[in-house]
């Protein structure tokens, strides 16, 4: 059975950091590119960040760069998103993707941004 569980989230002030895990299970993941969302409510989901099967390339968001960092450890079955300097506008679900053959959803860890 696919599963991608997400972990990390949770409350923190303007300004902050927090890291989300992601641990998946269930098919083949090195081979898979692994991505992470974003649904704030009210609003569309969008692309965060993502990386590539061997973690060589990534990309982001252009309101996340220099910022967050995604990263991937395909031995432990996890990816990760390292999150700094965080704002009241990065408050939203964040969900874990995974896209090859199929595509895969977690079903989200919440970050809140709030003083």
């Amino acid at each position: 059975q696919v599963q991608l569980v997400e972990s990390g989230g949770g409350l923190v002030q303007p300004g902050g950091s927090l890291r989300l895990s992601c641990a998946a299970s269930g098919f083949t993941f090195s081979t898979y590119k692994m991505s992470w969302y974003r649904q704030a409510p009210g609003k569309e989901r969008e692309l965060v960040a993502a990386i590539t099967r061997t973690g060589s390339r990534t990309n982001y968001a252009d309101s996340v760069k220099g910022r967050f960092t995604i990263s991937r450890d395909n031995g432990k079955k996890t990816v990760y998103l390292q999150m700094n300097s965080l704002k009241p506008e990065d408050t939203a679900m964040y969900y874990c993707n995974a896209y090859w053959t199929n595509n895969y959803w977690g079903q989200g860890t919440q970050v809140t941004v709030s003083s």
